[in-house]
This record gives structure tokens, C-alpha cells and sequence, in this order.
């Protein structure tokens, strides 16, 4: 007989980890110019990767493995307005799965990306997630009326329920949105999730300027994190063979227009303490009740994905910023821990603040390698 517990921290974390960031998928696919057939397709063809990987893995090593997608990952590629097709993103997909299968199969790369400094990825990945967060407040100018509300309720609910604040503000948002007669449901298509084929095309730009960035800051702001959450937990950690399971379902997805699924950490964390199951060796049943949870979104999420295109995308932007300042809070604190290395996390901040673009590749590369350089030579200075 399955706990009511593990139903309901199954329920929790699939609902924080979809409603929280969807606004995110649908801003990075609109980025990239997607239709709205890719963007369903997006949507519905990610949450059947996460269903299928934490159903898998958990059942395989009998504990709570809970994957999602990359919410970094997902903000880098809305960086790529106009700098990519959905058709090129699909090949840096493709790329970025590719390298996390790497690493599962390669020691020495999966040794190598764990020596990358946390402080240097973090600055890269600030940057990229302060121009969403600064996008919310943005939009409080262009809609007063819609988004000042929403802040409010934001900073309300935080008191008492952090974790559902995001969720309080898309439901409020959604519902604002309507009343003030801002939304145009007339144009939404609301159906089941259809799968659509997008033909990858390799651009050398597009591919070093976005699908290595998405790969390294996958790895180091989802699935390290991931894995510190379970050894945190008291589990032992498969890391090559959720990496394997990963990669490869993310490789097998990417065609249909999603990015990448990694291990979760903060949606991972409600599912692998004692508030699931008292008994640790028994939490790996909520593995599946997220994976049978996922298997639902992926069925409706078309019409979710529909539903917030139909809405003004100040309040789409509100919803993706606000989602973003945590993890935001959390990169400049690992990017500024250390005061004898702010130096070379400030220039990787800067790089890639700075837009450069050299050989078409952008510059959150140009930035990771600005901060590496740096980071060797203070290193050596010292």
C-alpha cells in the first residue's frame, strides 16, 4: 500500500517543478521563434523524458531519483533571440545531450567538468538568469496595473509558503490577466499535446555559443547540485548511470524540439526526506507517483503552454523572473563566496553581460572562458 505521503510529495514537486518554470519553456521557445505546434511538441515531449528517466532510475536503484529540466538551461536559451532557429537550437540539443552521455561513458570528462570552478559557472549562469529577473521588473512599467499585484502576492505568499509562491503568482497572474481583459483566448488552441519532428541543422556558432554553455551549465547548476541532494539524503549515488539514462533521453527527445533533462535538486529535496516516507529504503516509490504525474502533463501540457501564449507576455516575463530570483540569489553567492576570487567571477560576469560575439559564438562561452583565464592567472599570481 502506497503512503498518502508519497502521493502528495510526488503531486507537490511535479507541480512547483511544471507550473513554476513553464513560463520559462514558453519565453525560450518564443525566443527562438518556435510555432505553436513546436512549442506543444517542446513541452509535452520534455515531460514524457522526465516521466520515463525518474520512473526508470528509481525503480532500477530502488531510491527516490527525481529528474527535471534544465531551469538554467531554459533561461540560456532565451538569450538566443534572434541568434538561432529552432531548427539550430534542436542541433545544440542534440550537442548538449551528446556530452552529457560523455560523460557518463568517459571517466576522465566527467572528472574534468567536476573541476570547473563553481565559482566561474555560477558567474556565467547569473548573468544569464539576472536578464530574466530584471525582464519582471521591466514589464511592472509596461503593466502596473497586472504586474505590481502580482509582486505583491509574490512577497505575500513567500512569507508563509516559499515554495508556492511562484505557483500563487501564475494562478493570480492568469486570472488578473482575464479580468483586465488582457488575454486573447479567442486565438489559443487548446488540445491534447501533439509530438512534432524538428529537423536539427549544425551551425559551429550555435553549437559552441549555446550547446556547450547548455551542457556545462547543466551539469553544474542541475545535476551536481542533484547529486549533492542525495548524498545529503543518506542515498549512494548511481551518477554515471543517471547520466547515461539522462543523456540518452535527452538525445532521443531533443528532435522534438526539448531541451535537456537532468537530475532535480530543489523539487528532488521535497521527495527524499522523512515528511515522504519515514522508511529511506522506501521513498523510491515516489519516483514513480512523479513519474505518473509527469505522464499527465505531458498529456495536457499543450493546452497549458497554449493558455499562457494567450496571455500578455509581461505577465509570461513576471512569472519566468520571479521564478528565477532563488536560483539567482543562489549563483551571485557562489559567484562572490570567496573574496580572493570575485576578480575572475566579475569578468565572467561582465563578458557575458557584454553580449560579445566572436566566430558566432556568443557569449556565454566567451565569458566561461574569460573567467577560466583569469581564475589561472590570480591563481598564479598567488
Amino acid at each position: 500500500m502506497v503512503r498518502l505521503s508519497v502521493i502528495a510529495s510526488a503531486l507537490v514537486a511535479s507541480l512547483v517543478g511544471f507550473g513554476g518554470t513553464l513560463a520559462l519553456i514558453v519565453a525560450a521557445a518564443q525566443s527562438l521563434g518556435a510555432s505553436d505546434g513546436e512549442t506543444s511538441s517542446w513541452v509535452a515531449a520534455i515531460c514524457l523524458a522526465i516521466a520515463g528517466t525518474s520512473g526508470i532510475l528509481s525503480l532500477r536503484h530502488r531510491i527516490p531519483i527525481i529528474t527535471a529540466w534544465s531551469t538554467p538551461g531554459a533561461a540560456l536559451i532565451g538569450t538566443a533571440a534572434g541568434a538561432a532557429t529552432m531548427a539550430e537550437a534542436v542541433g545544440a540539443f542534440m550537442m548538449a545531450s551528446g556530452l552529457v552521455l560523455l560523460t557518463a561513458l568517459v571517466g576522465p570528462v566527467g572528472r574534468t567538468i567536476e573541476r570547473i570552478p563553481a565559482l566561474i559557472a555560477a558567474a556565467m549562469l547569473a548573468d544569464v538568469l539576472f536578464g530574466f529577473v530584471a525582464s519582471a521588473f521591466q514589464s511592472a512599467t509596461a503593466l502596473p496595473g497586472l504586474v505590481l499585484p502580482l509582486f505583491a502576492l509574490y512577497l505575500a505568499v513567500r512569507i508563509v509558503r516559499a515554495d508556492l509562491a511562484v505557483l500563487a503568482v501564475l494562478a493570480g497572474g492568469l486570472a488578473l490577466a482575464c479580468g483586465l481583459g488582457l488575454a486573447d483566448l479567442t486565438a489559443a488552441d487548446f488540445h491534447l499535446s501533439r509530438l512534432t519532428l524538428v529537423a536539427p541543422s549544425f551551425d559551429a556558432g550555435v553549437l559552441f555559443g549555446l550547446g556547450l554553455p547548455l551542457y556545462l551549465v547543466t551539469m553544474a547548476s542541475q545535476n551536481l547540485p542533484g547529486f549533492a541532494v542525495l548524498k545529503a539524503s543518506g542515498y549512494r549515488v548511481p551518477a554515471r548511470s543517471i547520466l547515461g539514462v539522462t543523456g540518452a533521453a535527452s538525445l532521443l527527445v531533443a528532435p522534438l524540439g526539448a531541451h535537456t533533462v537532468n537530475l532535480a535538486a530543489i523539487t528532488a529535496a521535497i521527495c527524499t526526506g522523512p515528511d515522504t516516507h519515514p522508511d529511506p529504503a522506501k521513498r523510491w516509490h515516489v519516483g514513480l507517483a512523479y513519474a505518473g504525474c509527469y505522464i499527465v502533463l505531458a498529456a495536457f501540457g499543450a493546452s497549458l503552454a497554449a493558455l499562457l501564449a494567450a496571455m500578455p507576455t509581461e505577465l509570461v516575463a513576471t512569472v519566468a523572473g520571479l521564478a528565477l530570483v532563488t536560483p539567482l540569489t543562489g549563483a551571485l553567492a557562489t559567484a562572490l563566496g570567496a573574496a580572493e576570487d570575485r576578480f575572475p567571477a566579475v569578468v565572467a560576469f561582465a563578458a557575458t553581460a557584454s553580449g560579445i560575439a566572436f566566430f558566432g559564438i556568443g557569449a556565454a562561452f566567451w565569458g566561461l572562458a574569460a573567467g577560466l583565464v583569469c581564475l589561472a592567472l590570480e591563481r598564479l599570481r598567488r
